[in-house]
């Protein structure tokens, strides 16, 4: 199958490449390496060492015996857009190549409306392109589980039953997302259901949760190939940045009560479930939702199992939550579902310890890159519009 990945260059869309490479697929790429930017400007860089473009293109072609489709454009750029569907042809298309960061979209007006625009405009051009030259392909779209937010409710995948004044509808489960970023995915969504309906396209929407991990099998041991690891407030996961404060001994720190709860799953696992995805369309006309993730855990309980990892490798360390940067809820109900990949056949293979002991032998080797920036894991943007760095907390979240 030919599959065009937007935004080969990150952390996923660089594992997936070789993913489905390894598999027999066909892989094509387009990015504008954004994220390389992104993190720069938040004074942060990558705490693996990651090549160029052009480096990773040759260790690929080396690897795997020719190098794959690329080519470099803003998804933005309508002509780009079509210029890339016309030469490639793919079957399925995996759209990672939007602004992933939530606090990055709440800096202020100028960050907040450019991600609504490169998200939003560059999922709409895609929907064209699909449109008017392979009208059969299939969208596999990133979301996020971050778009249902936290409902004192059961979330279904996609759509619920409801029942009103005597009648009764299937209808998508409403979303409550919590920073402009989310709603940027939110409206994605939304575009995306309505294209197939109009339109007869195929899309399945992936609900996401945190991805956590250093490598896949397919990386091998050549850093060429490795992807990417942020750790910075904008673009680096709370079990990235605990991970990397491990690694340089500070405390590991979530926000406020830390019972803020959330789904997790491995790379590894990741990139076994956007493949059964892949490799298994639905039917023209048709919009799907699958919530990918494997385990829910709450900050505070991310940050006790990354200790008690950390401390057996010897590196000692300890929590003190920061007060929160960020408006949300920090006591809420969350129980997730998550059957329709199951369904697919998807076997969870990694616990959270065993890739956390992974993780951190990995990132040890990088500890003076993590050293030389450490001042970016303490947050300084708000959710009410200013820029101070959080404290930290006198008492333990419990």
């Amino acid at each position: 199958m030919r599959v065009l990945i937007a935004g080969m260059d990150g952390y996923l869309g660089w594992s997936l490449a070789q993913y489905l490479t390894a598999r027999g697929h066909e892989v094509g790429g387009v990015d504008v390496f954004y994220r390389r930017r992104w993190v720069a400007e938040m004074g942060s860089h990558s705490a693996i060492p990651i090549a160029d473009m052009s480096t990773r293109l040759q260790t690929f072609k080396e690897k795997w015996g020719e190098k794959p489709y690329f080519r470099v454009g803003d998804l933005t750029n309508w002509d780009f857009v079509k210029e890339v569907f016309e030469e490639f042809r793919p079957e399925a298309i995996v759209h990672f190549g939007e602004c992933p960061s939530a606090p990055y979209s709440m800096m202020d007006v100028h960050h907040a409306t450019w991600v609504q625009h490169n998200n939003i405009i560059g999922t709409l051009n895609i929907l064209y392109a699909m449109r008017d030259i392979t009208p059969n392909a299939h969208l596999v779209k990133l979301g996020t589980m971050g778009e249902y937010g936290t409902p004192n409710i059961d979330i279904p995948e996609g759509f619920f039953e409801i029942e009103f004044r005597g009648r009764k509808d299937r209808l998508p489960f409403p979303r409550q997302a919590g920073s402009w970023y989310h709603w940027s995915k939110v409206h994605d969504s939304n575009n995306i259901m309505f294209a197939c309906q109009i339109w007869g396209l195929r899309s399945t929407d992936i609900m996401q949760g945190v991805v956590y991990g250093t490598r896949i099998d397919e990386m091998g041991d050549d850093e060429r190939l490795f992807t990417r690891l942020d750790f910075d407030q904008a673009f680096g996961t709370a079990i990235n940045r605990f991970c990397c404060q491990a690694v340089i001994g500070e405390p590991l720190t979530p926000y406020g009560k830390g019972h803020q709860k959330r789904g997790f799953l491995p790379l590894r696992d990741s990139m076994q479930c956007l493949t059964l995805a892949i490799e298994n369309p639905p039917e023209a006309g048709e919009y799907r939702v699958f919530n990918q993730f494997e385990e829910t855990y709450s900050i505070f309980e991310l940050a006790e199992k990354v200790k008690k990892v950390a401390n057996e490798l010897g590196l000692e360390t300890e929590i003190i939550p920061l007060e929160n940067p960020r408006k949300e809820a920090e006591e809420h109900y969350y129980n997730p579902d998550h059957q329709h990949l199951l369904d697919l056949g998807y076997q969870p293979t990694h616990d959270m310890e065993a890739e956390l002991r992974v993780m951190l032998t990995d990132l040890m080797r990088y500890k003076d890159r993590i050293e030389a920036v450490k001042d970016v894991l303490i947050p300084d943007i708000r959710w009410d519009g200013t820029r101070r760095k959080s404290r930290f907390l006198k008492v333990m979240a419990k």
